[in-house]
């Protein structure tokens, strides 16, 4: 495996930082027990030439603030251009899977499982177990679980929007439907009410699903408040009524839904540039790390009456697209743990690990 990575320091905020095989645009911690440590990168890029195509791979590396060399790669698999990448979520009675959304249509499947070296150092590697091609003409853009792990949501590059099952990590299409003009970079599970799924899309429109229908039933659609796509779409873990969204305007917005037909804009908060992920710290109820593109990644808090930037990281040189919080526990033999986080950048490769200035503490 080729030393990719450099530790940086750790007085500082900043803790290690590497340059991938590729176009980075998702990074996700494992939220599995015995897996914290292992990150996952992705990337697309588009090898230009006679025949042009979309390449990717995903890399997982092993990430420990506490260790000699906190940020090690340990496995990187090549595939298709990869949009999204998310982590089945924990406590379920499986394995870690990692589902993969990329430019060639398909829905991958991938488990996750330990491995040592010859040192016994530990490390886990990636082996595909299930895909399944969601559409033959257009490209799967963003994914999500439901919090059962039973069913995976798909936006794709036509408007479309797919549900797709999963049963012992074998997928099948349940529904697909037309549910957006343009293209759909946005869709999440309601994790408190797991029927509805929630999209957002290049025509500006914030849109919510019963996928207890078939097709799937429209339960709201808001078209006027987002004034450009809308990029990103959270529900908060611990409040049932509060939602975020995040759009090329430049907007994180907060939402009410106590009123499902038509939600509430409650507040809203500038961040300077196309908020395309937001994520919500594991322990600390109303933080948010959110992807800024142009204007790097911000730490915002979000519980109050308006939401509050905390803090600002601009050590990227291109465009903010991935970024997420370690998972685990809150203590560290008997302290608190400060908080880690994951970000990467498009055009030039980089991947970073750093620590909020300002201590988070989880």
């Amino acid at each position: 495996m080729p030393k990719t990575c450099e530790d940086i320091g750790k007085e500082g905020m900043d803790l290690a930082h590497c340059y991938l095989d590729g176009n980075a645009d998702a990074v996700e911690f494992c939220p599995h027990d015995g897996f914290h440590h292992i990150l996952a990168v992705a990337t697309y890029t588009l090898q230009e030439g006679e025949n042009p195509y979309r390449s990717g791979s995903i890399s997982l590396f092993s990430a420990d603030a506490d260790a000699e060399d906190c940020l090690k790669l340990v496995h990187r698999m090549h595939t298709s251009g990869i949009f999204d990448i998310k982590w089945s979520p924990s406590g379920i009675n499986t394995g870690p899977l990692l589902a993969q959304a990329d430019a060639d249509g398909y829905l991958r499947l991938h488990s996750l499982r330990h491995c040592f070296n010859e040192d016994e150092t530990r490390g886990a590697i990636l082996a595909e177990v299930s895909k399944e091609k969601i559409s033959s003409s257009s490209m799967c853009l963003c994914l999500d679980w439901n919090p059962s792990a039973t069913l995976i949501s798909l936006g794709l590059s036509d408007g479309s929007l797919s549900t797709v099952s999963v049963r012992e990590a074998e997928i099948e299409i349940q529904h697909t439907w037309e549910a957006h003009e343009f293209e759909v970079w946005a869709t999440s599970f309601d994790t408190h009410q797991p029927q509805l799924v929630y999209s957002g899309a290049d025509d500006c429109k914030f849109k919510c699903w019963d996928t207890r229908e078939s097709p799937s039933n429209l339960v709201f659609q808001n078209s006027k408040t987002h004034k450009a796509g809308v990029c990103c779409i959270a529900k908060s873990p611990e409040d049932p009524n509060t939602l975020l969204t995040g759009s090329y305007d430049k907007y994180l917005r907060v939402w009410d839904t106590r009123l499902m037909s038509r939600p509430l804009d409650r507040s809203s908060i500038g961040l300077e540039g196309g908020v395309w992920r937001i994520k919500y710290h594991p322990f600390v109820p109303g933080l948010i790390l959110a992807s800024c593109m142009h204007k790097g990644f911000a730490v915002v808090k979000t519980q109050g009456d308006e939401p509050e930037k905390m803090e600002t990281y601009d050590k990227h040189d291109s465009l903010a697209y991935g970024g997420d919080w370690q998972k685990g526990e809150s203590l560290n033999d008997g302290q608190r743990k400060r908080s880690l986080v994951a970000t990467c950048s498009f055009y030039d490769r980089l991947l970073r690990l750093w620590m909020p200035e300002f201590q988070v503490m989880a």
